[in-house]
């Protein structure tokens, strides 16, 4: 994807970088080449962005033509606003403190370049306020008084940059754009990020499943990295991004997601799947309002949930909103742990599902994407549990047993109850947990980011699953393009 350096003078500022062109912001903003050339990445690193100045309307007019650029207008508007700033800086507020333990005065202030500062020991919080602020220059400044906290960041110009840090912003500026790759030009074409996490014990795809994944997407025409929470700052560099971890709102993975798709990346999951997936309270209502069969359900608050066991007989189910993997899910049988549950979990959230409780044997699970069914199992109940996952289990008794359908052979009422729930959702990557009672199909959930592990999910189709999912990103991108 070719790349382009916005300044005012682009001859004192000789980047010898392959696939960058440097230009003046006049020519970005009126050269009509830049106006209808797609696939563009900008970096705007002119002398000022306040409202209405050239720097400004560069970013604004690339989010306009569908190019990538950096700063963002959003992020352009956050830097108006330092308590914004200084509230989001709280999430990394130990390494604050760390990093000037030692600092004998009681300012600091230093320049960031892509993330890099001029001192060493400045780096790792450098890259924590640069993947903040996604802005190439800005200078931060802390102050202490009980403790060290941020007073401020703003943008710099390039005409404030001493002259002495230009090799650190050119080494900055190569680092962040230029990544290793086994670059095949008469194949690849698109860059795909997979966003996992290496430390969770439950991921929602095995190593195996993983390595999968990426031998389909080098066969689809991707050059394609797998990236960590930590990565956020890289997203700019991709075409899409592939969230192969557990999801959740309050969480990276959500900021993942918004933020690529903001920079116009292809995205599964998208965060308004995300969104409606991840909280069941949101589900519910909305398999309700859309007629949708589900397990007799009511949201529960504080002040009305002693009328519950009146409605609703023992034993039944409690849910936390955003449980995942059959975690936050229990069964109480019984008053008493019915109150000592439900005040457990009122600590976490002001609202909590109860859901009759429908034991059967096994639950079906239809995976889906695009509105496509991709494949369908039965997970059944773990041993001597009510649910298909026992998790005060040892280990290798933990899972129930797995049964892989062919599609064909599934239950049609199955695969038209799957289909309807996940339109209401979009067009992503969904897993439709069912209960069948009676030759009826109950939805359960609807999970965004569902398990799709080696020998599992995919023991039908095999790698014909991962080519599926890869050929559908591989559109979502062409479509936008």
């Amino acid at each position: 994807m070719p790349k382009l350096i916005i300044v005012e003078k682009p001859k004192i500022w000789n980047f010898q970088i392959e696939d960058v062109e440097v230009i003046t912001p006049a020519r970005y903003i009126a050269d009509e080449q830049y106006q209808s050339l797609k696939n563009l990445k900008i970096l705007n690193l002119c002398k000022s962005y306040q409202y209405q100045s050239e720097g400004y309307y560069v970013s604004l007019l690339a989010e306009a033509r569908g190019h990538k650029v950096l700063p963002e207008v959003s992020t352009i508007q956050d830097l108006r606003f330092p308590s914004i700033l200084r509230d989001d800086s709280q999430d990394f507020d130990a390494l604050i403190q760390t990093t000037f333990k030692h600092e004998p005065y009681d300012r600091v202030e230093f320049n960031i370049y892509f993330g890099s500062a001029k001192a060493e020991h400045l780096n790792r919080l450098a890259l924590q306020l640069f993947q903040l602020v996604q802005a190439p220059l800005v200078r931060a400044s802390f102050s202490k008084k009980t403790k060290w906290v941020l007073q401020g960041i703003r943008p710099v110009s390039l005409n404030e940059m001493p002259e002495n840090d230009q090799p650190i912003l050119e080494s900055a500026l190569e680092k962040y754009l230029l990544r290793k790759r086994d670059y095949r030009p008469d194949k690849k074409k698109y860059d795909l990020a997979i966003l996992v996490n290496p430390e969770d014990p439950n991921p929602p795809s095995d190593d195996r499943a993983l390595k999968r994944f990426y031998k389909a997407s080098l066969e689809a025409g991707f050059n394609t990295e797998f990236i960590t929470k930590n990565d956020i700052d890289k997203l700019i560099q991709y075409d899409a991004l592939f969230i192969r971890e557990t999801t959740n709102v309050n969480h990276h993975t959500f900021r993942f997601a918004k933020k690529a798709e903001s920079l116009g990346l292809a995205v599964i999951d998208d965060p308004e799947s995300i969104l409606k997936c991840t909280n069941k309270v949101y589900l519910h209502e909305l398999l309700s309002a859309n007629k949708i069969l589900t397990p007799k359900s009511y949201v529960i608050m504080e002040e009305n949930c002693n009328a519950l066991p009146e409605k609703m007989n023992f034993p039944f189910i409690l849910k936390q909103p955003d449980g995942a993997f059959s975690k936050g899910v229990v069964k109480v049988t019984n008053l008493e742990e019915f109150k000592a549950v439900r005040e457990s979990m009122f600590e976490k959230s002001d609202l909590i599902i109860a859901q009759e409780f429908l034991p059967t044997p096994f639950d079906w699970r239809v995976g889906i994407i695009d509105g496509q069914v991709l494949y369908v199992c039965k997970y059944f109940m773990a041993t001597h549990h009510w649910q298909i996952v026992n998790w005060n289990a040892k280990k290798e008794s933990r899972d129930g047993e797995v049964e892989s359908i062919a599609v064909d052979q599934a239950p049609a009422g199955l695969l038209k109850a799957a289909l309807k729930a996940t339109a209401l959702i979009g067009k992503g990557l969904y897993g439709v947990d069912m209960k069948e009672v009676d030759g009826k199909f109950i939805i359960i959930e609807v999970n965004d980011n569902p398990n799709i592990d080696a020998g599992t999910e995919d023991k039908i189709l095999k790698d014909k699953l991962y080519d599926t999912i890869m050929e559908v990103i591989l559109n979502k991108i062409k479509s936008t393009k």
